[in-house]
């Protein structure tokens, strides 16, 4: 089975997947890395970061060569963004030939108090992070639950959202884990 487990940065996802990780024989599959790490074998980038700056024919290419590999896998976890916010408003991070490839069952939407998800990212020297307010981190969650809604009508999969409370990461991985065991 494969299930995204998605949400917007400082949300506490990498926690979520970590401890989930841990409990079930599911492998967690970066969505972005994969890309970037087919990127640099074609020798395309260098970065991480220069995959938004190749032509985006070459991004939606790269795209569909990500998925189509993570959709030949089993019981993985893909870890990715259901929307990606710039300049230019919102995009979705799944895009239809993106979705179609991943035949997911199910997606995990971790969200958290907008104030929280705030002050995580103030106190996360190790990322570079956009000048954001409480009010815009509350959009961009209410954006993912809509671009969750929708992938899940392309798709039939189950749609979850997990409030990831401030210091109880385990209880959003224990959620997770009792709807993905019936499955291993």
């Amino acid at each position: 089975m494969r299930v995204v487990i998605a949400g917007i940065p400082g949300v506490g996802k990498s926690t979520v997947i970590d401890l989930v990780r841990k409990r079930v024989p599911y492998e967690v599959i970066n969505f972005g890395t994969l890309m970037f790490e087919m990127a640099k074998e074609l020798k395309l980038v260098d970065q991480r970061d220069e995959i938004r700056k190749l032509p985006f024919q070459t991004q939606i290419n790269l795209q569909k060569k990500a998925s189509s590999a993570i959709g030949k896998m089993t019981d993985v976890i893909i870890d990715t963004h259901l929307s990606i916010r710039s300049h230019g408003g919102y995009f979705p991070g799944l895009p239809e030939w993106v979705i179609r490839e991943l035949n997911v069952m199910a997606f995990f939407v971790i969200e958290a108090d907008p104030e929280i998800v705030l002050k995580r990212r103030s106190n996360d020297e190790t990322r570079i992070r956009d000048n954001d307010t409480v009010e815009s981190i509350g959009e961009y969650q209410e954006i993912n639950r809509y671009y969750a809604a929708s992938y899940s009508i392309y798709t039939g999969a189950s749609v979850f959202f997990m409030d990831n409370v401030e210091g109880k990461p385990d209880i959003v991985a224990d959620n997770i884990v009792e709807r993905l065991l019936p499955h291993v």
